[in-house]
């Protein structure tokens, strides 16, 4: 039987290709570069603020779900782990893989500075550093965990103190058991919805770019850049490092996985990161590209998020590092193996001061006080914070979807076709929704009689 040439079978509709998301961040990037040089080479100060107000825009959507975002995955994220065998096997072998990591970066940060002493020959004195208005230590730390109400964290955006109350939550909703469920039930649904707002955010990210970058060159400049290359040079130099070269030396060796697939899959994730600059605001997507990477979900539900409030090898590992030298450079400050050996286990064991929120202030601050080097240093490299935190966080969201990998390749729950079979697709809306359709699909199962 011949065709009609009139149904639809035979007439084609012109579409217009959508753009990848990638190329649309790359295209927010060059963009904002031109604008702000334009903005900065020809004084056009209505340019310059706009620039200004829709990076903050950007950024402010972003904090806005960080607290709730935070405390309830935290939560249903330790009680998924009923879910899963051997959950405190899983939960420490996380921790320990973290710590691992986080040292080796650190070495790398501390090598580098050695070879390269980025404090010398900037021109900067002891005179252009200020204090901070807040600044970290131990005591603080330790006793910050613990907040005064349930109210103030989420108001002052302690995510720390959010995490604590949230675990607290989640432990007890685990001894509760099924009187929980209710409770688990809200907490589960109020997440997927803060993560369906927070991915519509997600997707201004390259009109963000525009703003953020476009900002940065008018703001700052290329002369300001130039007086911190080489600790610039530095910071990237360390993070590629330990993200193109000791991440895909433990995949091979530690995962025995291929390294290309992973950054494959992970590759959404790591684009976002380094525009949002928040390891807490990219969650939902480095969620989601690790269980593309295989990883179980009830066990992607706890790492994840608790890495994004204490994997941080850029920003607390690296950064401090090469920091602290350049800092004791540029004060006269000659650091010894003691010091060294300071920065290592600050790295290690304070990470979760930067608790995933946009810059490190707190945990350089933490590093100078714990050596005792001035903290007038901080004020030396706010300046240039913006330019570096874009790769220091790209590389805390690599490390917060690597361990995970690992950690289930070495307990042989991860699947390796969906690892072997990952793209770098970005994330799109459809992915967003898949928790509600995975229920809708299990509501729709008839239950035998």
């Amino acid at each position: 039987m011949s065709a009609n040439p009139a149904t639809p079978t035979t007439t084609r509709t012109s579409r217009i290709p959508s753009v990848p998301f990638w190329a649309q961040i790359v295209a927010g990037l060059l963009l904002g570069a031109l604008l702000g040089w334009l903005a900065r080479s020809q004084d056009i100060s209505w340019l310059y603020t706009t620039l200004e107000k829709v990076g903050d825009i950007f950024v402010q959507l972003l904090k806005l779900a960080v607290a709730p975002l935070v405390f309830f995955a935290i939560l249903v994220s330790i009680t998924n782990l009923r879910k899963v065998n051997n959950a405190a096997r899983l939960a420490g072998r996380t921790l320990l893989w973290f710590m691992i990591t986080s040292l080796i970066a650190v070495v790398i940060g501390i090598g580098i500075g050695l070879l390269t002493d980025p404090g010398a020959g900037t021109g900067l004195t002891p005179k252009d550093g200020q204090k901070p208005e807040h600044a970290g230590s131990w005591i603080d730390f330790l006793t910050g965990i613990v907040p005064t109400d349930v109210i103030t964290p989420f108001t002052e955006l302690n995510v720390l103190q959010i995490v604590f109350m949230a675990a607290v939550a989640g432990i007890a909703a685990l001894k509760l058991g099924d009187r929980a469920k209710p409770v688990l039930a809200f907490s589960e649904a109020v997440l997927e919805l803060l993560q369906k707002a927070l991915w519509w955010v997600i997707r201004l990210a390259p009109i963000g770019t525009v703003g953020l970058i476009g900002y940065a060159i008018a703001d700052y400049g290329w002369d300001l850049i130039g007086k911190y290359a080489t600790f610039t040079a530095d910071v990237y130099i360390g993070c590629a490092l330990v993200m193109f070269g000791v991440y895909p030396l433990l995949l091979a060796t530690a995962a025995r996985v291929n390294p290309v697939q992973f950054f494959k899959g992970a590759w959404p994730a790591i684009q976002l990161a380094f525009v949002s600059r928040s390891s807490v605001g990219t969650m939902p997507v480095t969620v989601k590209v690790t269980e593309r990477l295989g990883v179980p979900k009830e066990y992607t539900s706890f790492a994840v998020p608790f890495g994004a409030t204490t994997k941080m090898d850029g920003c607390a590992a690296i950064y401090p590092a090469l920091a602290a030298i350049f800092i004791a450079q540029i004060f006269g400050v000659e650091l010894g193996i003691q010091e060294y050996l300071l920065i290592a286990f600050v790295s290690v064991v304070g990470s979760a001061a930067t608790a995933g929120l946009t810059g490190a202030t707190v945990m350089l601050t933490l590093t100078l006080s714990t050596l005792g080097l001035p903290l007038e240093g901080v004020g030396l490299l706010m300046a240039i914070d913006p330019v570096l935190d874009m790769m220091r966080t790209a590389t805390n969201v690599a490390g917060q979807a690597l361990i995970p990998v690992i950690v289930a390749a070495r307990e042989n729950i991860l699947d390796r076709e969906a690892y072997d079979a990952a793209s770098s697709s970005p994330i799109d809306e459809a992915d967003a929704d898949a928790p509600a359709r995975e229920a809708e699909q299990k509501a729709a199962v008839p239950v035998p009689a």
